[in-house]
This record gives structure tokens, C-alpha cells and sequence, in this order.
């Protein structure tokens, strides 16, 4: 986290409108664009306007995928500083495309194609510091690794989306990003799961928060409490300054919730992942993995980090899937109305008659 000036502590504490600008500050480092999205064979800028002509340091391998709303068909090209040796058929995985936010942002979306049978579609929310250039070919091992689709998204002011990096515009981001899911690939509720990365983990625990049923699980990688407990961590409460209050809204997740923290993160402390685990409702806790000796950006380079993610998808939610059911069950066998008796049948044995003759 970057240190914070006298001017921006006084902005703090003595001008509640402008955290925000200590947010940016303290959160959000863009770095500069890996890659570049063209339409018919004319890129895309980081703003999201057309350039007139294409990066000549970027590669030559793209490719496409239709609008969300358009017929519009996009291409991807990967800058030098994307520092991937990418093939092919990892390309051929990739389809990017564009939303519009609520806050008329036009954000960069990635869809990963892993598998052509996904046990669920991931919803990765990534950290500060990266873009989707950066993040494709992890997203392409992890997603074979755990046989599920992954779909992530730029924040506003990052890549090739729009607009300026804000807590705002992320919460909208995420919202779109969502929204993309469902209705550009038809996903249900219950094949998706959330994923937030360090920043990442504060649109989506507010997504989930707001949104009782739109997951099926949660997955917060290195989470945060609140900014101002991770700029100063002897803060007790939640001010009404505070940026990014996921302390405040974890409680109402609906979904399990699964954290991955390093213990030796010093970045955000784990005290930070301790904290929210606490407040998840009980019924929605499952085994944490704390993990000993790791910090804040090499949790992936751990084994037990994509085994807990596997035993995740392969065994909590099946579990809570068969718990839900059999609730379900019960509930139905409860609310149905008592059957009415059944009669016995009676067998009536007609009296014998004698002819009257001895």
C-alpha cells in the first residue's frame, strides 16, 4: 500500500468527500495496458475509443467473439509486456468482449474457454497492479486445473476499459461483468462461482452482499476488512470516511464463503482474513486455508492452494447441494396436507341357508 501524505490525512478526517481520492491512491495502480482489443482490424485504445492504427508492438495472434450486444467482433492482441509465450490453442481460448456499466463505463470482458463442460463458470474479480493481459494464461491453467470456465473482467481505467479507477465504478463493473454471464452465455445461478483477489475481493463480497442467491459459492483470495484498517491497523470500527467496508457486508453472504490467506501476507495481514471469517454467518463458514508461510502474491506457487480449491468445488458444494435438497425435502413432506384415511375393505360373507331337511 502506498504511504499517505499530510495533505491526504487531512482530507481524511477533515473532508468526507474526498476519500475517495485517498482510495485511489492507496488502492488502484493501473498498470499500463498488455493488450489492446480490435474491432474489424482496428484497435481498440485504453479508453475505449478507435485508433487508426494497430500497436506495432503488440503480437500478431488474435482471436474474436461477437458483441454482447452487437454483431460487433472483437480481437485480442497481446503487447510485448504481456510477457507470455502463449500458443495457439491457448489462444483459441480466449474470447473477449465489451459492457457497458450502469455508470457508463465500457469495460473489457475475458472469457476463458477451458472446457467444453464446465462443472461451474468462474466469476474472477483479479488484484491491482494487473490487467487481462497479464492474467489469461493463469487463467487458462487454473481453469483446466479445476475443469470450470472462467470469465473476468477489467476494472474501469484498466486495459482496454474506460473511465477512471473508483470504488464505484468497480461495484458497477462487477455488476456488469455479472450480468454478461447470465445473459451472453445463459449461465444459472447455481453454476457460478465468485472469485475476489486482494481489491478484488471487496466488488465481490458487496456483489454477493446485495445478491442472496446469486452464487453458489465465494472464494475471497487475500481479503481486505476495510481501507482504512489496512492503512492503519489499529482502527477498531468502520468510519463513515472508510473505503471498501467489506467488514460490514460479509455477514450478509448467502453463499459459502472460502477464504485463502497467507500468513506471512504483508501486504494485507491475515488478521484481515481472520476478521471476516468471523463474521460469516455460521451456516455459511467452511474450512479456511490459512497458509503458513506464504505472503501476499505467491499463495498460487502452494499445492495446498488448488487442492482446497478442488476439494471446494468436488466436495463443499455438493455437500451443501445435497443439504439444500434434503431441507427441501423435508420442508415439502411438512407442508403437505395429512392423506385421509383409508378405508379397510370389508369382505361380507353372505349367511349360509339350509333347505330345511334333516
Amino acid at each position: 500500500m502506498n504511504t499517505l501524505s499530510i495533505r491526504d490525512l487531512c482530507c481524511l478526517f477533515c473532508c468526507p468527500p474526498f476519500p475517495s481520492r485517498i482510495a485511489a491512491k492507496l488502492a488502484f495502480l493501473p498498470p499500463e495496458p498488455t493488450y489492446s482489443l480490435h474491432i474489424a482490424n482496428i484497435p481498440i485504445s485504453t479508453n475505449g475509443a478507435i485508433d487508426q492504427k494497430p500497436s506495432s508492438s503488440s503480437s500478431t495472434t488474435k482471436t474474436s467473439v461477437t458483441d454482447i450486444n452487437t454483431s460487433v467482433r472483437y480481437t485480442i492482441v497481446f503487447a510485448e509486456k504481456a510477457e507470455w509465450q502463449h500458443s495457439q490453442s491457448d489462444i483459441s481460448k480466449l474470447e473477449p468482449y465489451f459492457v457497458t456499466t450502469s455508470r457508463h463505463n465500457r469495460i473489457a470482458c475475458l472469457y476463458v474457454n477451458c472446457t467444453s463442460d464446465p462443472k461451474y463458470y468462474i466469476l474472477f474479480s483479479h488484484g491491482n497492479a494487473v490487467d487481462l493481459g497479464q492474467m489469461a494464461s493463469f487463467f487458462i491453467i487454473l481453469g483446466t486445473r479445476l475443469q470450470c470456465n472462467i470469465i473476468s473482467y477489467d476494472y474501469s481505467g484498466y486495459g482496454a476499459s474506460q473511465g477512471k479507477a473508483s470504488e464505484k465504478n468497480m461495484y458497477a463493473d462487477i455488476e456488469a461483468a455479472y450480468k454478461s454471464i447470465k445473459q451472453r452465455y445463459h449461465v444459472p445461478e447455481s453454476k457460478i462461482i465468485l472469485y475476489g483477489q486482494s481489491i478484488g475481493t471487496v466488488p465481490t463480497i458487496d456483489l454477493a452482499s446485495r445478491h442472496s442467491e446469486c452464487c453458489i459459492a465465494c472464494i475471497l483470495h487475500s481479503p481486505l476488512t476495510s481501507g482504512m484498517r489496512v492503512a492503519f491497523p489499529d482502527t477498531k470500527r468502520t468510519w463513515c470516511c472508510d473505503a471498501f467496508p467489506s467488514i460490514d457486508k460479509i455477514h450478509r453472504i448467502r453463499s459459502i464463503v472460502l477464504i485463502i490467506h497467507g500468513t506471512e501476507d504483508d501486504v494485507i495481514d491475515v488478521s484481515h482474513g481472520f476478521a471476516l471469517y468471523n463474521r460469516i454467518h455460521i451456516q455459511h463458514q467452511i474450512e479456511p486455508l490459512w497458509l503458513d508461510g506464504a505472503g501476499h502474491n505467491d499463495i498460487e506457487a502452494h499445492g495446498q492452494y488448488v487442492e482446497r480449491l478442488l476439494r471446494l468445488i468436488d466436495v463443499d458444494i455438493p455437500q451443501i447441494l445435497l443439504k439444500k435438497q434434503q431441507q427441501q425435502e423435508q420442508q415439502q413432506t411438512l407442508s403437505s396436507p395429512p392423506a385421509p384415511p383409508t378405508l379397510a375393505s370389508t369382505l361380507i360373507i353372505p349367511a349360509s341357508t339350509t333347505n330345511g331337511t334333516n
